[in-house]
């Protein structure tokens, strides 16, 4: 799959010569004429960078970088600042907006691309830690589960054995069903909680409706 750029300029040309820049270099690339249109873009389109001009109408590019750098569904989108401003105190207000990179006006192709490049290892790199870490969370939390339901089952085990011993041979019979049915029970719980304690490589998969599941067999 090629990966996705959004592209935010008001400025016609420039953002038809971007639009084909990117083209070119086998990226799928969507346009947006200012912060507020790139809103509206990105909730059905999913960029690993945003190249943004700082001054536009409606919504500049800093605004909206502020705004997507607040949201933690957009954070770690890498977002790239056009502005024909050079001076250090205007670089300096972009990074505590949470800019990741600016490139000055007019800007040089090969450059551009490269500074995209980057981005797009930086994203990458910050999804897989992030997706490392969420695996670690889930088998953390799957074995602490395990090992809470584990005691009181164990328990439930010697208990039911213990009951079992003090019935007599009529009492079994009559309660044969129902053992059977506890017992049954018990095993697929138990096969569960170890299920849980010795998961090493997590699944998570849709449920019901909007619900899902850690997938254990």
């Amino acid at each position: 799959m090629k990966d996705k750029i959004l592209v935010v300029e008001d400025e016609k040309d420039t953002r038809f010569i971007l639009e084909k820049l990117l083209t070119r270099n086998n990226y799928e690339v969507a346009t947006a004429i200012n912060g507020e249109d790139a809103l509206e873009i990105l909730k059905n389109f999913s960029p690993k960078v945003i190249l943004a001009d700082w001054t536009m109408p409606v919504l500049d590019g800093l605004s909206l970088c502020n705004i997507l750098k607040a949201d933690e569904k957009f954070k770690s989108i890498y977002f790239i600042i056009l502005t024909a401003r050079s001076s250090l105190k205007d670089r300096i207000m972009g990074l505590d907006i949470g800019a990741d990179d600016f490139l000055v006006k007019p800007v040089e192709n090969q450059e551009l691309l490269a500074r995209i490049r980057s981005g797009i290892r930086i994203y990458n790199l910050q999804n897989e830690l992030k997706n490392a870490e969420h695996s670690k969370a889930v088998v953390d939390l799957a074995c602490t589960i395990g090992h809470k339901i584990n005691n009181p089952l164990s328990s439930l085990m010697l208990s039911l054995k213990s009951i079992e011993n003090e019935l007599n041979d009529e009492s079994k019979s009559k309660l044969a069903d129902d053992l059977k049915v506890m017992k049954e029970s018990v095993e697929r719980i138990n096969k569960f909680v170890q299920q849980l304690i010795y998961l090493k490589n997590p699944q998570v998969i849709d449920y019901i409706d909007e619900n899902r599941m850690i997938k254990t067999d």
